[in-house]
């Protein structure tokens, strides 16, 4: 009986079985492969590169838009007739899918540093195919139905595409030693010239990526204009239910330049303000008129309305995720809150803030249809609120409101031509922030033209705003953005050159650097000439280019080779390790084996082989 002693050690291979076991539930030695990748996979990765991409757009923007979570929610609302918050779901779940393909291309990458053939499992294939289609509807949806949100995009590159460029140096910096690995394992010189070429350049066109950025925040200090003056949108709706007194009054503690609010006349002619059409949203109007839940709020009496509770809403659906954060005594005033009407408002701004308000009209058959302008004008003048803080929106009957009050600030809601706001006596422009360019800022301010755009919640967005040199803006985190010093950045243009000079010159040489290690014993073949190599040497050498089939068979010349020398198998050999060694040494241990059977196979296991 032959005692057998394997002719390789097999150490184990904790960190490589997870690699290949997580990617493709390979987990056992045997279904590893050093083989070229198939085809089929190589898809299958371009697929997965490409989905990280889109996600990566698509988490990013979903990010940014954050500002304006509560109009996507308001504009749900509108469509399904119920509230909820749906963005913070959507950034969870948009995360968690970027966070899984990102995971995916870690382990893939990893495949080619290891020289491990890629073979995704099909769980993994099913996931990357729901996760692309799942984003290719998101992003396509809000193409549709909220198609002016993708200029969010481009105005947030304004304030990250510097620290982005950053980012983007780093990772290829850090793609270059895959990069550098494949070159040095290319079998002709075709391929390491497409190889080289091709990365050299992505590289060099993202060097020459800043020439393309511009952001308003790339100034000197010293031109930076004054910061814009803050107008609450509806009161102060992240302390305090919108559009009630507890809302106005928050605002005006925080010495606010303004308030917006909306006016609605109600059917026995008295002016009070609520933004949606119908109750249902702001006012528990379903439990006490359940029948009058769905009517116009403009169709109903002061005296009901003053029966509706405005404030429980707020603190039950939380729009803002900010009512956790009310002292308790502010937690019961907000609780018994009621509808405000234009008269509780004036007296309480009067002398204390502007006013921007916006009128909305009531239906055909409303009693007030054709007066609402008229009714609201002597609301105010009999007042006596000053008129120069009253910005009017309303473009119904302006010649009208000019003559009866002509100290208003007549306000504009769209873009025109700034000769027909010249003939309308127009003084301000109310905008959305994402309608208007920097070029139509300086030329408004030209024409002596302010302009005010809305609704601004997020610090980037209000710093870069600021950096533009917007004169106002409206917002429902006054709060927040009243406590904001200066730009989150701002950075002279002489040292944003030097920045970006500097981290091109260090990714430069460190890619180069990488590339002369990855390929150190390659250059010093070429430049040593063949000569100074052993056979067994240049063989090894040239395994690391074959398929692992190549490889087998020459480790299996090796042996024959040293055994009919007998000589003792060289250190350097033993160190590849790979299953046909085993096979081999078990073949030779059987009696009839190949070249030999036992005999040769205990002397090698006398020696102690490895």
């Amino acid at each position: 009986m032959v005692r057998h002693q394997p002719l390789q050690y097999y150490e184990p291979q904790l960190c490589l079985s997870c690699l290949t076991g997580i990617y493709g539930c390979r987990w056992k030695r045997y279904q590893r492969s050093h083989d070229d990748t198939t085809p089929w996979e190589r898809l299958w990765f371009l697929l997965l590169t490409f989905t990280f991409g889109l996600t990566l757009t698509w988490l990013y923007f979903w990010w940014e838009v954050h500002n304006d979570y509560d109009e996507f929610n308001w504009y749900l609302y509108n469509r399904m007739g119920y509230w909820s918050d749906w963005s913070v779901p959507i950034l969870v779940t948009t995360a968690t899918a970027f966070t899984y393909i990102a995971g995916l291309l870690v382990l893939a990458l990893c495949h080619i540093v290891v020289g491990q053939q890629m073979n995704l499992h099909w769980l993994h294939k099913i996931g990357l195919v729901v996760i692309l289609a799942s984003t290719v509807v998101a992003m396509s949806a809000v193409a549709q139905l909220w198609e002016d949100e993708w200029e969010v995009l481009l105005i947030s590159l304004q304030g990250t595409s510097p620290f982005l460029h950053l980012g983007a140096l780093a990772a290829v910096t850090m793609l270059s030693w895959i990069v550098a690995g494949q070159f040095a394992r290319a079998e002709r010189s075709s391929s390491q010239v497409t190889i080289l070429c091709t990365f050299f350049t992505v590289v060099f066109a993202l060097y020459l990526a800043p020439l393309t950025i511009s952001s308003p925040c790339i100034m000197e200090k010293k031109d930076l204009g004054p910061k814009p003056t803050l107008i609450g949108h509806r009161g102060a709706p992240m302390l305090a239910p919108e559009h009630t007194l507890m809302s106005f009054r928050k605002a005006l503690e925080q010495k606010l330049y303004g308030i917006q609010a909306d006016v609605t006349i109600s059917l026995d002619g008295v002016p009070f303000l609520m933004h949606d059409t119908t109750l249902r949203r702001t006012t528990n109007v379903e439990r006490v008129f359940p029948e009058l839940a769905r009517r116009p709020a403009s169709m109903l009496n002061w005296t009901v309305l003053q029966r509706l509770n405005a404030g429980q809403w707020f603190l039950k659906t939380d729009p803002f995720w900010t009512a956790s954060s009310l002292s308790p005594s502010d937690h019961r005033e907000a609780q018994n809150q009621s509808i405000c009407s234009l008269d509780e408002l004036l007296e309480l701004a009067k002398g204390n803030a502007t006013l921007l308000l916006n009128l909305r009209e009531p239906p055909r058959d409303h009693p007030f249809r054709s007066s609402f302008v008229n009714v609201t004008l002597e609301t105010l003048l009999r007042s006596g609120f000053p008129q120069h803080q009253v910005m009017w929106l309303p473009n119904r009957q302006r010649p009208f409101v000019r003559k009866v009050a002509p100290g208003f600030q007549q306000t504009a809601g769209s873009k025109e031509a700034v000769a027909s706001l010249k003939r309308g006596h127009i003084q301000r422009l109310n905008l959305r922030y994402t309608q208007v360019s920097s070029q139509e800022l300086r030329d408004y301010a030209s024409w002596n033209l302010s302009v005010n755009l809305y609704t601004v919640n997020a610090p980037w967005l209000f710093s870069l705003l600021w950096c533009t040199g917007v004169p106002s803006v409206t917002s429902d985190n006054s709060h927040t953005l009243s406590q904001v010093p200066s730009p989150l950045w701002i950075m002279p243009p002489e040292e944003y050159c030097l920045m970006w000079v500097t981290a091109d010159l260090i990714s430069f040489t460190l890619i180069v650097g990488i590339f002369v290690f990855q390929n150190y014993h390659l250059i010093r073949w070429r430049l040593g000439g063949i000569r100074s190599y052993n056979p067994e040497q240049i063989m090894l050498s040239a395994a690391v280019r074959r398929t692992s089939r190549d490889v087998s068979i020459m480790k299996e010349k090796l042996i024959f080779s040293e055994i009919s020398d007998g000589v003792e198998v060289s250190d350097e050999f033993s160190m590849c390790s790979d299953s046909s060694y085993d096979t081999y040494a078990n073949s030779t241990a059987t009696p009839g084996g190949p070249r030999g059977g036992s005999s040769q196979a205990k002397t090698l296991t006398d020696r102690g082989g490895r």
